[in-house]
C-alpha cells in the first residue's frame, strides 16, 4: 500500500490494517501445480499429515551465545574470527531514537567514513541514507525503527541475502518485531552499541506471553574492525552480518549456452519463449548474474499476456535426470514469473524473481531478461556444476516450451556470501559481504499442503486450516491465506465480490476448494493457547488480555471464550475468500473500500456480534459514532483483537444475506486526531462519504450466486501436519481439537445461524 498517513495516529490504525494481508506475494507467486508432500490419515474428526523426508529442509538455529565474532577489513572485504566473548557491561547512555552521531571519530565502512548512524530497534545499524523499497519494507518494521528492515512475512534464510546492496548495513542480530532498548557508549577509538531487548510480546501473531531476554552488542572501531558480541540470547532466529555496498558492477563471464536452433514446434511458441543463449556472468565476485536471450522480444512490464510464463535457470552439482521445472531437484533454482493481481483483469503485470538467493530485481531489455543472486552455502569458485533451463507457459501441469539441456561448467570469480559463522576462521574469505540466516525449517507449498490432503480425501473441503508441532522461518506465528475461490459444493465461480476465480487445479480441486491458510500454525504460539495466562497486566488493546474482564463476562468459568486468538486468525483469514476487494461509485467517483482489508475509516459494524456488543468487522474497518460537528468517535478499531465478527458488507458478499438488508453505510477520509472521549475513545475529524450497497454494486456487479442461490453449508479440513517419522503431539490434538469446535460455534455465531460450518474429514 502507497498511501501516506496524515499522523501518527492514523497510520499506527494503518498499520494495524497491513498486519492483516493475506498472501499476495508471499503465496509463492502462483505456484503452479501443487504435488502430494506426505501420507495423510485421520484421527477422529482431525486430518493428520505427515510429511515426506526432506520436504522442510534444516533448520539452523542461532548458536553464538556467549560468543564475539570479529570482522577484520582485508582489501575490499572481511576476515572473520569467531572468538570467546569480549562484553563491555557498561553500556553508556540509552539511545532516545534510532538516529546517533559520533563525535569523536569516522567510522570507515563500505568505501566511504561515516559519523552518522541508524541504529534500529530490530538489532541492525545502517548508515547513509536508506535504499528505495526494493521489496524490504515491511509493516512492522519502517524506517523510524532504525536500521534494516524485510517484508513482514519474509523467510529469514531468504532475506539474508536479499539485503546485498540495498544500503550499507551490519545485522548483529536483526529479528523481525524486536523492542527494548539501545544504548551507545562512544570512546576515542571505539563505539559500543547495546541491545536489550525482547521477542515480540502477547499479541496474535507473537510466541511468547511474556518478555525473553535478548542481549546483544557491537563494537565499531576506529581502523574499521567490527565486533559483534552475544551475551544471553533467547531467540533462535535472525541474521547476523556485514553487508558493505559491492555495486562496481564488474562481470566476468563463467559461460554463454546457446539454445537448441528453432524447430517448427519451437517456432509455433514464440519467438519471446524461444532460447538463443542463456549466459552466466560473476559480478564482483559475489553475484551470480543469469541472462536469458530469447529469439524476440520479450513482453515488457504491463502486458497482460506474460501472466504465468516462467524462465527457469537450474545449478546443480550432479547431472540432473530431468528439466528445470518446479520440481527438479537442483542446489539452486530461480525463476522469472510473468505475474497479474488477482484484481487486474487488464494490465498491471509484472516480473517477479523467486528462489533461493535471489534477488528480487528482474531487467527486461528487448530480448534479454536477467537476473542475480548468491551461490547458497557449501557453493564456491572451482565446483563443477550442470547448468540447465527452461521457459514454461501456463497449464496443469505447466507446459516446458523450450529447454537448455544440462551443461558442465566450473564456477569462476564467485564465492557465496552465506557462512557458518561457528566454525569460520581467519583464513576464510576475505568475503566482500558475509552473513548468516539462522532460521527454522522452511514453509511447506501452500498447494503442495492442499494437493495432498485433496488427493488423500476427495475434493470435500471448502477451507484448511494447518497446524504444527514444528516452527517454520517466519517472523510471526500467524499466516496469511490463499486459495482458487471455487464455487463450493455446486462449483461455478462466485462473481460481484471483487475477486476472479482462478487456478484451481492447482489445488487439486474440481472447483469445489476455496480458501486456506497457506502455512501451519505452531502449537507453541500464542494463537494455539486455549486461554492467556492468568495474571496479565495488559494496557494495549491489541492483546486480548486487556479485554479479560469485559469478555468473561460472557462465560460461566471466569474467563475470555476458549481460543478467542484462534478464532481471530481463522475467522480473518477465512474471511478473505469474499473480503475486502470491492469499491463503491459514488457521484461519478470510484472509491477502494480496501483494498484487501476494509479502510479503517468504513463504517464496518457487526450484525451478529461474536462476544462483545459493539464490535467492527473482523475484515477491518470500524464502528464509528457521528457527533454532528465533523468529528467522529471511534467505538471499536480496525484490528482483530478481540476477535470479531463479520459486517453487513462482509455478510452480502458471502451471500448469506440480501442487498436489501445491508444498511447504507459511509466511509471517512481523510482522517485528522484531535482527542479522546471520557470512555478512551479515540475522536477524528474526517470527511464522512455515504455508500450504499448499490453503489458496490455500480462497480462489481450483482453477488451471484444470490442470497436464494448461495452457499449456506461449508466444511473446513482441520490439518495437523508432522514431521517425518513423528506423530502429534498430545498438546497438537487437543488444541487442533479445541479451535475446531470453537470455529463451528464461532461461523454459526458471527452469521446469525443463517449459516453452518462443519470440520469433518
Amino acid at each position: 500500500m502507497s498511501r501516506t498517513p496524515r499522523s501518527y495516529c492514523v497510520q499506527v490504525g494503518f498499520l494495524a490494517l497491513m498486519m492483516l494481508q493475506p498472501s499476495l506475494e508471499k503465496a509463492q507467486y502462483g505456484p503452479g501445480q501443487g504435488h502430494s508432500i506426505g501420507s495423510v490419515t485421520t484421527q477422529g474428526n482431525l486430518i493428520v499429515l505427515t510429511l515426506d523426508e526432506g520436504v522442510l529442509g534444516k533448520a539452523s538455529l542461532f548458536n553464538l551465545d556467549h560468543r564475539t565474532l570479529r570482522f577484520t577489513p582485508d582489501g575490499a572485504g572481511y576476515r572473520v574470527e569467531n572468538l570467546p566473548l569480549q562484553w563491555d557491561s557498561d553500556f553508556g547512555p540509552e539511545l532516545a531514537g534510532s538516529q546517533a552521531t559520533l563525535k569523536n571519530f569516522m567510522f570507515p565502512f563500505s568505501g566511504k567514513n561515516w559519523d552518522s548512524i541508524s541504529i534500529g530497534m530490530t538489532g541492525s545499524m545502517t548508515f547513509g541514507q536508506p535504499a528505495g523499497d526494493s521489496g524490504q519494507r515491511g509493516a512492522g518494521n519502517g524506517l523510524r525503527e532504525g536500521g534494516i528492515s524485510v517484508d513482514r512475512f519474509a523467510e529469514l534464510q531468504e532475506a539474508a541475502p536479499r539485503l546485498i546492496n540495498t544500503s550499507p548495513a551490519i545485522s548483529v542480530f536483526f529479528k523481525p518485531r524486536m523492542s527494548g532498548k539501545r544504548y551507545l557508549k562512544e570512546l576515542g577509538d571505539r563505539a559500543i552499541i547495546t541491545w536489550s531487548l525482547t521477542e515480540p510480546v502477547g499479541n496474535i501473531q507473537d510466541m511468547t506471553w511474556t518478555p525473553t531476554v535478548n542481549r546483544f552488542q557491537a563494537v565499531l572501531r576506529k581502523d574499521g574492525t567490527i565486533e559483534l558480541s552475544y551475551d544471553d540470547v533467547a531467540a533462535k532466529d535472525a541474521i547476523v552480518g556485514v553487508y558493505p555496498m559491492v555495486t562496481g558492477g564488474v562481470e566476468k563471464e563463467i559461460a554463454n549456452i546457446a539454445g537448441a536452433e528453432p524447430d517448427g514446434k519451437r517456432a509455433a511458441t514464440g519467438a519471446n519463449l524461444a532460447i538463443k543463449s542463456l549466459k552466466l556472468t560473476a559480478v564482483d565476485g559475489l553475484l551470480l548474474k543469469a541472462t536469458f536471450e530469447m529469439r524476440g522480444p520479450v513482453m515488457g512490464e504491463g502486458d497482460p499476456g506474460m501472466a504465468g510464463i516462467r524462465y527457469r535457470v537450474c545449478l546443480d552439482k550432479k547431472r540432473p535426470a530431468e528439466d528445470c521445472t518446479q520440481e527438479a531437484d537442483a542446489g539452486i533454482q530461480w525463476t522469472i514469473l510473468g505475474r497479474r493481481s488477482r484484481r487486474d483483469s487488464g494490465g498491471g503485470s509484472r516480473y517477479v524473481a523467486f528462489g533461493t538467493g535471489v534477488l528480487p530485481k528482474v531487467t527486461v531489455d528487448g530480448s534479454t531478461l536477467s537476473i542475480e543472486g548468491t551461490l547458497p552455502e557449501g557453493y564456491k569458485a572451482g565446483d563443477q556444476v550442470f547448468v540447465f533451463a527452461a521457459v514454461e507457459t501456463p497449464g496443469t501441469p505447466a507446459v516446458t516450451v523450450d529447454r537448455i539441456q544440462p551443461h558442465a561448467l566450473r564456477l569462476a570469480g564467485l564465492q557465496s556470501p552465506s557462512v557458518e559463522f561457528a566454525s569460520v576462521n581467519k583464513q576464510d574469505g576475505p568475503f566482500p559481504v558475509v552473513y548468516e540466516a539462522f532460521h527454522y525449517l522452511k514453509p511447506p507449498r501452500a498447494v503442495d499442503l492442499t494437493c495432498s490432503v485433496v488427493k488423500a480425501l476427495g475434493d470435500k473441503f471448502d477451507m484448511l486450516a494447518y497446524y504444527s508441532d514444528f516452527r517454520i522461518d517466519n517472523p510471526e506465528a500467524g499466516t496469511s491465506s490463499d486459495g482458487p475461490l471455487g464455487g463450493g459444493p455446486t462449483g461455478g465461480e462466485v462473481t460481484g465480490i471483487g475477486a476472479k476465480q482462478e487456478n484451481l487445479a492447482n489445488y487439486c480441486t474440481q472447483g469445489r476448494f476455496q480458501w486456506q491458510y497457506i502455512q501451519p500454525v505452531y502449537v507453541g504460539a500464542n494463537q494455539m493457547q486455549e486461554y492467556p495466562p492468568d495474571g496479565l497486566k495488559e494496557t494495549s488493546t491489541h492483546n486480548v488480555a486487556f479485554y479479560t474482564h469485559q469478555l468473561a463476562e460472557r462465560t460461566s468459568n471466569g474467563k475470555i471464550p476458549p481460543y478467542d486468538y484462534a478464532m481471530s486468525q481463522i475467522g480473518h483469514e477465512m474471511g478473505h475468500r469474499w473480503s475486502a476487494f470491492v469499491s463503491a461509485k459514488v457521484n461519478g467517483e470510484t472509491i477502494d473500500l480496501g483494498p484487501t482489508h476494509w479502510a479503517m475509516g468504513l463504517e464496518a459494524p457487526v450484525p451478529f456480534p461474536y462476544q462483545r456488543p459493539t464490535e467492527a468487522s473482523a475484515m477491518g474497518g470500524g464502528v464509528w459514532q457521528d457527533n454532528f460537528d465533523g468529528t467522529y468517535t471511534q467505538l471499536d478499531d480496525n484490528y482483530y483483537v478481540p476477535a470479531t465478527g463479520y459486517s453487513y458488507l462482509d455478510l452480502y458478499l458471502m451471500g448469506l444475506i440480501s442487498a436489501a438488508e445491508v444498511p447504507d453505510f459511509f466511509i471517512l477520509r481523510n482522517l485528522v486526531p484531535v482527542g479522546h472521549d471520557s470512555n478512551g475513545h479515540p475522536i477524528f475529524k474526517a470527511d464522512r462519504t455515504k455508500i450504499t450497497i448499490q453503489d458496490v454494486i455500480a462497480v462489481e456487479g450483482p453477488r451471484l450466486p444470490d442470497v436464494d442461490h448461495a452457499q449456506k453449508n461449508f466444511n473446513t479440513g482441520m490439518v495437523m501436519v508432522v514431521e517425518h517419522g513423528k506423530r502429534p503431539s498430545p498438546e497438537l490434538i487437543e488444541r487442533t481439537g479445541g479451535i475446531r469446535e470453537q470455529w463451528m460455534d464461532y461461523w454459526a455465531t458471527s452469521t446469525g445461524h443463517r449459516s453452518a460450518m462443519t470440520a469433518n474429514p
